[in-house]
């Protein structure tokens, strides 16, 4: 089993697995000029459009500056441009600088300043290409899998998901963990039910303290607005897929972690460190916004399992698409990549978990996704509600 894969070495030292010019807006309002220039640049440009307004409250703001530099700090981006309106609370400048500690090449484009849309899109795009044609001579080096960061992520789950899918990505996890990369996975209020069995795996207890309370944390913000998490899950669609209680959907949901301490936990898109074993991540238990936390946390590659059902994919890191369904497997093979609905029907998970790990590194060597050829490239941030504010002001 190989431990190397081949990447674009950056300037800060970290290796990419695939080499974008990132369009990145500020806002909501500055998005369809960023989801634009990307459409008619092509296959080397990717934008991460969301829907966070030209004015938040200080938190929150905090959180999306740190979700938009991580982006923008991803080895998977070889150059960015930073797109505003120009009347955001947030400074495309400061974040372009962010970004710009990195090494790589940064500019930004203020669409006011342009004098309007039609402006700012005829100079985003020779802005765009120009960065291309500075990244574009990069060459794939071999590089090692301790240098990997790889999020595990679930969605539409189902009875599948915890005997096939999730464990099939756990024993990848503890693959890429053993050869020294980082793995991640988040998603914080579907540790509840199990979150005593993450507590005991947690290195320090100072790790057991913070994973503890952010479940607690969590919990509460869910009760504040009038949801009881422990009875509202697991949701209809789990439970047509044959889920009964909230412990059997978190047990399957923490398997594709694996079985390795938990060295720490990093907040909502925080930076993930490299060489630094299972390190779990505070996020909502909504895909898409987990998805894009890692990714900003540095994930270079995503694997999401999905036993339902699912389209998820992001814009910056390619999403390996797992499913122990093995009718979902049939209905969706043009969505899924990875079949581990072969465990239901015997299979060892040793054996579906060293596929996965080659699939792993064949996608960082360059093979595209089924998410990535389809161009599934879902982006949303998560926006701190009012009463989490409360605590934060």
């Amino acid at each position: 089993m190989s431990t190397t894969f081949h990447g674009y070495r950056r300037d800060d030292g970290r290796v990419g697995v695939r080499n974008y010019v990132a369009l990145v807006p500020t806002s909501v309002a500055a998005s369809p000029v960023a989801r634009h220039i990307a459409g008619e640049a092509g296959e080397w440009a990717r934008a991460t459009p969301h829907q966070m307004g030209t004015t938040q409250p200080k938190p929150a703001r905090k959180q999306t500056e740190r979700v938009l530099t991580g982006i923008g700090r991803n080895p998977n981006v070889g150059a960015a441009v930073v797109i505003e309106l120009g009347t955001e609370d947030i400074d495309a400048e400061a974040l372009a600088d962010g970004i710009a500690t990195t090494g790589k090449p940064v500019e930004t484009l203020s669409i006011r300043d342009c004098g309007g849309t039609k402006r700012a899109l005829a100079d985003g795009q020779r802005i765009a290409e120009t960065l291309h044609e500075g990244i574009a001579d990069a060459r794939r080096e071999e590089a090692d899998m301790s240098e990997l960061i790889f999020g595990a992520e679930c969605g539409g789950s189902d009875a599948t998901s915890g005997i096939a899918s999730n464990p099939a990505v756990g024993n990848a996890a503890d693959r890429i963990v053993a050869a020294g990369g980082t793995v991640s996975f988040s998603e914080t209020p579907e540790f509840i039910g199990a979150e005593h069995i993450l507590a005991d795996r947690c290195a320090t207890d100072e790790v057991r303290e913070r994973l503890l309370e952010r479940v607690e944390a969590r919990e509460g913000q869910a009760k504040l607005m009038g949801v009881d998490l422990r009875g509202a899950q697991p949701t209809p669609g789990n439970q047509e897929g044959g889920l009964t209680t909230i412990e059997e959907k978190s047990l399957g949901a923490i398997a594709k972690g694996g079985t390795t301490p938990v060295r720490g936990l990093v907040e909502y898109a925080e930076t993930l460190p490299t060489g630094g074993g299972l390190v779990l991540m505070d996020t909502p238990g909504y895909d898409v916004e987990s998805v894009v936390a890692k990714v900003a946390g540095g994930a270079q590659i995503v694997a999401f399992t999905t036993g339902r059902g699912s389209t998820t994919g992001n814009p910056i890191a390619p999403v390996i698409k797992v499913t122990g369904n093995p009718h979902t497997w049939e209905k969706m093979r043009n969505n899924m990549d990875v079949n581990a609905s072969t465990i239901v029907q015997g299979e060892e998970i040793e054996t579906v978990g060293e596929r996965l790990f080659e699939t792993i590194r064949d996608v960082a060597d360059g093979r595209r996704t089924e998410a990535e050829r389809r161009r599934l490239e879902e982006f949303a941030i998560n926006e701190i509600q009012p009463e989490e504010l409360e605590g934060t002001a």
